[in-house]
């Protein structure tokens, strides 16, 4: 179990993660594009008040993943509100004198409601199911006619869907480990989209989960293939600012970290057969006919509209150096320009088996003229590590100012 979770944590970093129409992407009027997409103009700084909201000693006190949802369907700078906060593996227990106490647990996915874009302890509040038992369970549990015995959730991006009566839609990886083997111990084996009906609360009993079809597994041709990396939801109800009303999926494909794309209508986002795959030229209805925008990114990462026109792609470089990495592209599906490096992030790695990976950006929590940015720390001896560092496994942040 514990080489296992190691293992899985590492892959999950470096080895995963409308309707019909060809016309290209919606452009933008010329005067309000800046079409430079070599160079970006900024500053970037550590944001220790976002580290620390999540530096906790009761309950939860760690998890990955760490997407960011705005309740209010808006992802941008945002003063109030509330903003679900997804995570995956999750740790459960007590930290004393900076001591980890015996008794703490793992889940595989737990979420975070804050109130604000502020980072304020008394504003946020963690949310996990519980066994009968009263012990800890994770709150998304797979059940889908696809679903096999020991198959678990980590979780992808997601967004508040205005045009399905404000339903949050997200995206479930379906992950199984492997028997008697300790290299490697898992496999990516589905995906599933997870509806939380608007008004739900947790643990989402009355959740809804339907297998994505869009899905290849490491026995292709290309490699593992999975979508709901990042979302970008384009349309005028979320503010933004060359809006085509379309949501734009981001996956994932093969050992060299390609970034596809699919794109589909808010509304129409359960009719698989509306979904459409970017091939550099139009939109295509085979997901194996996406081509790739960029490689060597992570499987967790984001694509936020800039005011000047452009696009900026955050990705952790490779899934597991301590680059974070940053590209501009001209439009959601690219063409997107040479890698920018934001921040190395390598101070934050104590140990000597730690790692850093899955850096994304997160509007709704961002100030006017700003990004902020996350990254995940990890070990690959975490259970040992876990012990001697009780406060490694959380996110920590940066502010990237432009």
């Amino acid at each position: 179990m514990q080489t296992s979770f190691v293992v899985r944590a590492a892959m999950a970093a470096g080895l995963f993660f409308t309707a019909s129409c060809s016309e290209q992407p919606a452009k933008q009027k010329a005067a309000d594009v800046n079409t430079d997409l070599d160079h970006f103009a900024f500053t970037v700084e550590e944001a220790p008040d976002w580290d620390a909201l999540f530096k906790r000693n009761t309950g939860w006190f760690g998890g990955d993943g760490i997407f960011a949802i705005p309740m209010n369907g808006i992802d941008s700078a945002s003063a109030d509100g509330e903003t679900l906060i997804l995570f995956s593996d999750t740790m459960i227990g007590e930290i004393e004198e900076d001591s980890l106490k015996p008794g703490y647990v793992m889940i595989h996915n737990s979420v975070a409601r804050l109130s604000g874009a502020q980072p304020d302890s008394s504003r946020i509040r963690f949310d996990w199911d519980q066994k009968a038992d009263g012990k800890p369970e994770s709150l998304f549990i797979p059940h889908t006619p696809a679903t096999q015995p020991g198959d678990y959730y980590w979780l992808g991006d997601g967004f508040v869907n205005t045009e399905r009566n404000g339903d949050i839609y997200l995206f479930g990886y379906r992950i199984h480990d492997l028997k008697d083997v300790p290299v490697l111990g898992f496999e990516h084996v589905g995906s599933t989209v997870i509806v939380i009906p608007k008004g739900s609360q947790p643990p989402f009993k009355d959740q809804r989960q339907i297998d994505f079809p869009f899905f290849a597994d490491n026995n292709s041709k290309n490699g593992v293939v999975a979508f709901g990396s990042g979302i970008l939801v384009n349309t005028a109800e979320a503010k933004m600012p060359h809006a085509d009303g379309y949501v734009y999926i981001y996956g994932t494909r093969g050992k060299e970290k390609e970034l596809l794309v699919a794109r589909v209508l808010p509304r129409s986002f359960e009719q698989f057969d509306d979904w459409r795959f970017w091939d550099g030229r139009s939109w295509v209805a085979n997901m194996d006919s996406a081509a790739a925008l960029t490689n060597h990114v992570s499987n967790e990462l984001s694509v936020s509209p800039l005011p000047d026109g452009r696009y900026a792609l955050f990705f952790q470089l490779d899934g597991l150096t301590t680059t974070v990495g940053m590209r501009l592209g001209s439009s959601p599906v690219g063409p997107f320009g040479p890698l920018i490096k934001i921040f190395d992030n390598k101070g934050a790695l104590e140990g000597k088996n730690f790692f850093s990976y899955n850096a994304k950006a997160h509007p709704a929590l961002s100030k006017p003229g700003e990004l902020l940015v996350s990254y995940n720390i990890n070990s690959f001896d975490f259970f040992n590590d876990i012990k001697l560092y009780p406060y490694l496994y959380r996110p920590r942040f940066v502010r990237v100012k432009y």
